[in-house]
């Protein structure tokens, strides 16, 4: 079994939906969830003039191959309703895989560890709630230490959810 450190976010539609839609996807198609971050909402990071996401940050045990993972997780954006138009546009579901383990990789479909996991607050935030030290395995600071040098100042908080009346 390998652990797997995923991102997922959106920011169209029900945003809190879509975010318990792929983690019951997610458990039910890529293995079981160990742990996950709290939500948080935060500003939209490479094209600003759009609806805040809301991101979570998941850790599931797998034993799916790096690439079937990858896979089955682009599915599940699409069964959702994902389109692809504009890099860094708005989005229903987007789900990243972070880190498998200490792996890295270079695949035609997956690069491991993710490659901008160092420049995104959005991604380190939720991620230190749950790995402050992990080691990242290409650079060789922990998750705390990359927050701290973290470029990125876009604002990044706790979610409440959504109260039924």
């Amino acid at each position: 079994m390998n652990r797997a450190y995923l991102l997922t976010g959106g920011n169209l539609g029900k945003r809190w939906d879509n975010l318990l839609t792929a983690f019951k996807h997610i458990g039910d198609r890529c293995g079981k969830i160990v742990s996950q971050s709290a939500i948080y909402e935060t500003a939209a990071w490479g094209k600003q003039d759009q609806q805040a996401f809301l991101n979570q940050v998941l850790i599931v045990e797998t034993s799916l191959s790096p690439e079937t993972l990858m896979q089955t997780l682009l599915d599940i954006e699409q069964t959702m309703g994902r389109v692809r138009e504009e890099k860094f546009g708005p989005r229903i579901i987007d789900i990243d895989i972070l880190f498998i383990d200490d792996m890295i990789l270079d695949a035609p479909i997956l690069q491991l560890p993710h490659p901008a996991i160092a420049e995104r607050r959005f991604v380190l935030v939720p991620l230190q709630e749950l790995a402050p030290n992990f080691i990242h395995p290409v650079y060789q600071q922990t998750i705390s230490d990359l927050l701290a040098a973290c470029p990125d100042r876009l604002d990044v908080k706790k979610f409440s959810p959504p109260t039924q009346i």
